[in-house]
């Protein structure tokens, strides 16, 4: 155990984590030349696409150190958008240390924050590294006195590195033995180990990923997972390199995979203690917190008859992302499908993605929302959780909506900040804090209606501030607010699945734009459409869809104007009869561009 070493990279979104894991990899000779490729470790074709880690990466590596001891490395490579923190908290609790790299062109961002604080409160020693000191724009003295500022180190204390060429990386490996404390634990203990992740093989079943707090583990071993309490036989046990690697046995402080043949997902939960049957762990380890996803949206099939085939696709990714939360729905609009939770847009946007390439289901989305409180006049005490538009009551009877609220930490140039300021204010912000962290860097937190950062915040702010700010928040606490149910009407039948909650002054807009949208989108049909926004009973914004006509006075040329007159009062019947008994059918892309919706 003295020779192990468990850590994380942890940053802000692309301050260059998977580089300079690419060159670790190197270095240790964990992947040949001929193997070696950019962004090693993320493998999925959307992370490579995008240039984001999206999942976090777990790999063993070996490095003879200047000592002439040989040492066992489990690194995790974790993402850093602010919509995979989740990731980056159970990374965290299955490591000792964590290198924070700070990106020396852009200085320390809100991420880098967020995640060092995460880090400190599981007590892990930080490596402070200073990346990209090789670029032209890199501002090295500066960047190392926010360093300084932020963790109370000592200069000599931050490393100077390049993921890009290498430079710096022996010093990296020399920091991470010295530095970064042995795993504690007792081999002779009863088995306690903690489950990190999980992966869906279709032939080998789960594929449980887990770290080693106490005890060991054979294969062919009796386990019991604690908080499922069901039991299984090690098939298999190995180390995570950049293939699985079977071994005998593991023991305290190391992190591996077990393959148990389990083929219901159900079965494995992320944060789970793994002990022996015949020889339990007294309790089961302290894990990490339950997810609290914060926006939520119906995820339909295109057709009906696949719902099953979601359902399953669903609890597969869920194995390999544990914040997606989903229960069954169904709607008028769009059948059967499932409320989902989604702790950001881009999660949500990820999920559509891997639906679609990772298991071929190709579906609808409604509107994002988030969760609110609603009481009622007859019991004031009772909270009533709303996670659509369609659970809110009848508003006579609804005393008071409450809806959540965050504090946002928005990092930027002084040059941005009235422009930002502007932003906020327009999503019902208010400036709570403004601090200079330096001359050219200043942190503002603002108290913000989650609600409005849901759509289109995050690109606003990047494009506003030319990219240079940088975003992270905290669910603070529910307030009463003016929410009102918006309802979209196709000739007067509502369509539940374009219904949103949302605040009593910014309504009628949302409704216009709504309504603008629909009728570019929908296919014109023999009779006229009115596309109209309600809230309750009155209409607040209205557009109408001319009819496709076919011109019947044609055949009449010259002759008495009653006989054209005739002829329109019968089409014109025919017109209304066809508009009583006609239904309008939302196409697909129009319920997917409707979603698309900007300010």
């Amino acid at each position: 155990m003295q020779h192990i070493r468990n850590f994380c990279v942890i940053a802000h979104i692309d301050h260059g984590k998977s580089t300079l894991s690419d060159r670790l990899l190197e270095y240790t000779n964990a992947v040949s030349d001929r193997d070696m490729q950019d962004q090693k470790l993320d493998d999925m074709d959307l992370e490579r696409e995008r240039g984001i880690t999206i999942k976090s990466h777990a790999i063993q590596l070996y490095y003879k150190a200047s000592d002439d001891q040989d040492y066992t490395f489990n690194l995790i490579d974790t993402p850093g958008h602010v919509d995979f923190s989740y990731e980056v908290s159970r990374s965290i609790a299955a490591c000792e240390g964590a290198l924070l790299l700070v990106d020396a062109t852009q200085g320390i961002q809100a991420q880098t924050i967020s995640n060092l604080y995460l880090a400190i409160e599981h007590d892990l020693e930080i490596i402070p590294v200073l990346n990209k000191i090789d670029m032209d724009s890199a501002m090295v003295d500066e960047v190392a006195d926010q360093i300084i500022d932020l963790i109370g180190c000592g200069r000599e204390e931050i490393l100077m590195a390049s993921g890009k060429t290498g430079e710096g990386v022996p010093e990296i490996l020399e920091a991470i033995v010295d530095r970064i404390p042995a795993p504690k634990g007792d081999v002779n203990a009863p088995l306690q180990a903690l489950i990190f992740d999980s992966v869906f093989n279709p032939f080998r079943g789960v594929i449980v990923y887990f770290k080693i707090v106490n005890g060991k583990l054979r294969k062919g071993d009796q386990v019991r997972f604690v908080n499922t309490g069901k039991e299984y036989e090690a098939d298999e046990i190995g180390v995570l390199q950049l293939s699985q690697i079977p071994v005998k046995e593991l023991t305290a402080g190391n992190v591996g995979y077990i393959i148990t043949g389990i083929k219901v997902s159900k079965e494995i939960k992320v944060g789970d203690t793994i002990t022996h049957v015949e020889r339990p762990c007294s309790q089961a380890i302290k894990g990490f917190e339950d997810v609290k996803p914060m926006v939520f949206a119906g995820i339909f099939p295109i057709e009906n008859d696949d719902f099953e085939d979601l359902r399953d696709s669903l609890e597969k990714l869920q194995l390999n992302d544990a914040s997606l939360i989903f229960e069954p729905e169904s709607s008028a609009a769009l059948g059967f499908g499932f409320r989902c939770g989604f702790l950001g847009m881009l999660h949500l946007e990820i999920i559509q993605e891997r639906l679609s390439r990772e298991f071929d289901q190709e579906v609808i989305t409604t509107i994002p929302n988030v969760s609110y409180r609603a009481y009622l006049k007859k019991t004031p005490d009772e909270t009533i959780i709303i996670n659509t538009p369609n659970e809110l009551p009848d508003p006579t009877l609804v005393d008071r909506i409450e809806e959540p609220y965050i504090e946002a930490q928005i990092i930027t140039k002084p040059e941005y900040i009235g422009t930002i300021m502007k932003l906020c204010m327009d999503k019902r912000g208010v400036l709570t804090k403004q601090h200079y962290l330096t001359q050219e860097r200043v942190e503002l937190t603002f108290e913000l209606p989650l609600a409005e950062i849901v759509f289109d915040f995050y690109d606003r702010l990047k494009s506003i501030s030319r990219g240079y700010a940088s975003f992270d928040y905290a669910p603070t606490e529910y307030r009463a607010s003016d929410l009102v149910k918006l309802d979209i009407k196709l000739n007067g039948d509502p369509v539940d699945a374009l219904s949103a909650l949302v605040h009593r002054e910014k309504a009628a807009a949302f409704g216009r734009q709504i309504c603008k949208k629909l009728k570019e989108l929908l296919p014109r049909q023999q009779f006229m459409i009115a596309i109209q926004a309600a809230i309750g009973a009155k209409i607040v914004a209205r557009e109408t869809l001319s009819a496709l006509r076919k011109d019947v006075t044609a055949k009449c040329y010259g002759g008495d104007i009653t006989r054209k007159r005739k002829l329109l009062e019968k089409q014109k019947k025919g017109k209304k009869k066809m508009r009583q008994i006609g239904n309008v059918d939302v196409p697909q892309k129009a319920f997917l561009e409707v979603l698309k919706l900007t300010d």
